[in-house]
């Protein structure tokens, strides 16, 4: 998967597919709602699998009820490719079955 730098108008054109995903400081994010921390614990696991899966990793934050990503990639100078848009859609087809919104 190619590792180079998207531009603006990709990024911005990419984004439109992801919806509740956006891009801060040249990191694509997201913050999902979860029924309980638990469904948020069992969801970070999930996304660990899919990123090792990946060999592509976020930041993740588990709160209370709330469980957020961010991410960028770091061996293209930390800017957004293809590969943060991949892991984005993966952690999407995966977010309704553990109830995040």
């Amino acid at each position: 998967m190619a590792t180079e730098p998207l531009s603006q108008k990709e990024i911005e054109d990419r984004l439109r597919e992801l919806p509740g995903w956006a891009w801060e400081e040249d990191r694509l994010t997201r913050t999902y709602r979860v029924g309980s921390h638990l469904a948020g614990a069992a969801m970070v696991v999930h996304v660990a699998q899919i990123q090792d899966d990946l060999d592509h990793h976020s930041d993740l934050h588990l709160g209370y009820r709330t469980l957020a990503l961010a991410v960028n990639t770091h061996s293209a100078g930390g800017v957004v490719t293809e590969k943060d848009f991949e892991l984005a859609q993966r952690v999407e087809e995966i977010a309704p079955g553990h109830g995040a919104s």
